[in-house]
């Protein structure tokens, strides 16, 4: 699930390194990815990001995501707020990320971020996580929509949306 750890490397803050650029390595695994919707969608965002400098990508990932609270791309957050129940989901994904080896980049657990990279490697999700990533997403997706209509992230969030919907749910959702 190579696009799983793509959408996750979108949702990176686009810091450049010495090493390369971060809009080129996302185009490289772009390019890598089967045509479709998935591909479709993370080249549009990047196409939206392109004509942007580096700073100007900085500012709207931080007014996207760390300015906007009810943006916020911690999933357990969005759905639990700060409560047991989050608590809860946050040491079990602890766990479920230790054990695949998932680096959560000095994010907590329940990030969108180390999310996708655990699905990416995870044969069989936790339910309770699966039961969350939906509803989770379109909160933020509404909230985000919102604020900015023009966002890019919008885009990307969409497209993680439509990659979420083919994992398997189980019955009975979030609470």
């Amino acid at each position: 699930m190579k696009h799983f750890e793509l959408l996750a490397d979108a949702l990176d803050y686009p810091l450049d390194y010495p090493e390369g650029s971060w809009l080129e390595r996302l185009e490289q695994g772009c390019a890598a990815l089967p045509q479709g919707p998935i591909r479709k969608g993370i080249s549009a965002f990047l196409g939206r990001l392109e004509p942007l400098s580096v700073s100007e990508r900085e500012e709207l990932y931080t007014r996207t995501f760390d300015l906007n609270p009810t943006a916020t791309p911690y999933l357990g957050y969005v759905i639990f707020g700060d409560s047991y129940q989050r608590g809860e989901l946050m040491a079990a994904l602890n766990r479920a990320q230790d054990e695949l080896g998932v680096d959560g980049g000095g994010e907590l657990p329940d990030h969108l971020r180390p999310v996708l990279r655990y699905l990416a490697r995870a044969d069989a999700p936790l339910p309770e996580l699966l039961e969350i990533l939906g509803p989770a997403l379109k909160k933020i997706h509404k909230s985000l929509k919102t604020i900015d209509a023009h966002n890019p992230y919008l885009g990307l969030l969409g497209t993680t949306e439509r990659a979420l919907a083919r994992l398997e749910v189980p019955q009975g959702g979030a609470g």
